[in-house]
């Protein structure tokens, strides 16, 4: 989602020059590949946004390969890239990296200041290792390696897999089957009271090309809205927007997660960066995608 995201992004700004390659191409966990890959093609600068994500049931369940697999993907794209003298990367990680219950918003200055969330601790280990890392080779090499911290994503190209996805394509797919097959109600996990916000995956691609271009500090960078929503009035929200008229049934016996991740973006705005899609905006045009790619991403 991210990394079709950014690519759209710099090809709408002229870039032709820009190298990708898919999961099946490249086996990112591979040292050797990796480092193959960077003496073969030289790229000058790189997104890092590549990582096994998933939602809260995926987090908890493969905590040891979201762990291994974040932790490889990051180590050996960071140390390729100073290897192969890359001039600029920027790391992408996850507001998951902060304390369970750390004050709100989320400022910068608060990672490490608690313990996490247990359900998704490993991934968010593995998120502030790669922070820590592009700091270190920062430090010792000199390198200008950047980080910027994304809120919640949703959009094109999203994880619509009921055992993976995340809460909001999750919503999606179960409010649009619920609609095609009658359905009279539909499970929604937890309470709904924790508070999420959520970023379009197509701003998050615009404020990365902006902080690669205007950012070169070591303190990693906030990037969200700075606004949220309950989990419950999410999911009425994509009741609506689905055109689902059933009751939701929400199953207390789930976990909720995190009471709430509001991420402070005031050091992004003053930059001057600020998200263009409003959430409402933002869910209609992810259904029309899901609409348009049902085939592809419920399969």
């Amino acid at each position: 989602m991210v990394g079709s995201a950014i690519v759209r992004k710099l090809q709408a700004e002229g870039y032709s020059n820009i190298i990708i390659r898919t999961s099946s191409e490249l086996d990112l966990r591979n040292q050797a590949a990796v480092a193959d890959f960077f003496a073969d093609e030289q790229p000058e600068y790189v997104f890092l946004a590549a990582a096994k994500v998933g939602g809260i049931l995926a987090n908890n369940i493969y905590r040891a390969e979201f762990l291994y697999d974040n932790l490889m993907i990051e180590s050996n794209i960071i140390h390729s890239s100073y290897k192969s003298g890359v001039k600029k990367l920027l790391f992408l990680g996850s507001s998951c990296i902060y304390p369970k219950l750390a004050p709100q918003p989320l400022k910068e200055e608060y990672l490490l200041s608690g313990y996490l969330e247990p359900t998704n601790e490993p991934y968010a280990i593995a998120k502030i290792t790669g922070i820590k890392l592009c700091e270190a080779y920062r430090s010792q090499y000199g390198c200008n390696f950047i980080s910027a911290m994304p809120t919640n994503l949703y959009g094109p190209n999203d994880n619509y897999d009921l055992q993976g996805s995340h809460v909001l394509p999750a919503l999606i797919r179960k409010f649009h089957e619920a609609k095609l097959n009658g359905q009279s109600s539909v499970e929604v996990w937890g309470t709904g009271a924790p508070r999420r916000e959520f970023l379009h995956a197509d701003d998050l691609a615009d404020a990365c090309f902006f902080l690669m271009q205007h950012y070169n500090d070591d303190l990693f960078v906030n990037v969200g809205t700075g606004e949220d929503v309950t989990i419950r009035e999410l999911a009425e929200l994509v009741k609506e927007t689905v055109g689902y008229e059933g009751d939701l049934y929400w199953n207390t016996e789930k976990p909720d997660g995190t009471p709430r991740k509001l991420m402070d973006v005031s050091r992004l705005h003053t930059l001057g960066w600020k998200h263009k899609t409003a959430l409402r905006q933002g869910l209609e045009m992810t259904y029309q995608d899901f609409l348009a790619n049902e085939v592809l991403y419920v399969e």
